[in-house]
Formats: C-alpha cells, structure tokens, sequence
C-alpha cells in the first residue's frame, strides 16, 4: 500500500492505487451529461422511463469499469507479481 502523504488528498491517493474508480466516475458523469441533454429531444417517452434508461447505463458503466480494474488487480497480483519474484531468486 502506498505510504501517506500529508499533501496528498485521499482521493489522487485512491486514484493511484486503482485508476479504474476515477474513469469509472468519469464515465458515469458523461452518461448522466449525455442523457440531460438528450432529455429535451427524448420525443414521446415518459420522463421516468427516459431517467431509469439513464440510471442503468450510467450504473453499468461503473460496475463494467470497476470489474475490469479487479480482473486488472488480480492479473498484477497474481501472475505478473510471481514472475517478477521468480527473476529475483
């Protein structure tokens, strides 16, 4: 784990860590972006209808985004770190 920096916020600390959580947000504020202003031209479909369509998209975007930084994890951790303590010995 990384150390603790006095000047260094919570979240760039996070963000180092596992760089798939900040695109994940990214993503999901574009979504919502990209849907707010899609709502004035949505035509004949009712405003919660439009809004679920929304929360779905966005919500799968993070988990998709999440998913791909455990399997990114795991892959680092468990086949990557092995080898490089093999190159060590």
């Amino acid at each position: 784990m990384a150390s603790y920096d006095e000047n260094e916020s919570k979240l760039l600390r996070k963000a180092k860590e596992n760089p798939f959580v900040p695109a994940g947000l990214v993503g999901f504020a574009a979504i919502v972006a990209y849907n707010l202003v899609k709502l004035k031209s949505r035509g004949n479909t009712k405003l919660s209808v439009h809004l679920i369509h929304m929360r779905v998209a966005a919500q799968g975007f993070v988990v998709g985004a999440l998913t791909v930084g455990v399997v990114y994890s795991m892959y680092k951790d468990y086949i990557i770190g092995p080898k490089e303590e093999q190159k060590k010995d």
